[in-house]
């Protein structure tokens, strides 16, 4: 693993964590019905979390000499709870399967402190995955 692949990984990290962001505020803004309030509020604390990732990686690009992407992953359209939620899922799922590649990749470079934070990052992002699986569970089609 060379210096540079890994700065373009981590890039495409940061993608989805700009993503995510958008992603949250969006469907915060969007959720309807009964839960509205709950789910809204669901969608925003995640927000934190995401925004605390995407400084990381940021950072860690530029600790390298790369330069952040300020480019997201395109977001999904969603236009009920219940797709907003599903698309939740699948993008927690996504960022798990990254970052666990991506905490490997660390370890092959030798970089064993970038490593640890991913898998921290790995535990945050299952249980975002969770989550959302848990509100699905029972969730009307």
């Amino acid at each position: 693993m060379d210096k540079q692949t890994l700065i373009d990984h981590l890039n495409e990290d940061l993608a989805g964590e700009l993503s995510a962001i958008i992603q949250y505020i969006t469907y915060a803004a969007k959720a309807t019905g009964p839960y509205r309030p709950q789910l809204a509020q669901f969608f925003l604390t995640e927000v934190a979390d995401e925004q605390m990732h995407a400084q990381f990686l940021a950072n860690k690009i530029v600790a390298f000499g790369g330069e952040p992407t300020t480019t997201p992953r395109p977001v999904p359209p969603a236009d009920s709870n219940r797709a907003m939620l599903e698309a939740i899922l699948a993008a927690e799922r996504q960022a798990t399967a990254d970052y666990t590649q991506r905490a490997k990749e660390a370890d092959e470079y030798g970089d064993k402190g970038l490593a640890v934070q991913l898998e921290d990052m790995v535990r945050d992002e299952s249980s975002h995955s969770e989550e959302s699986e848990r509100m699905l569970r029972d969730w009307p089609l």
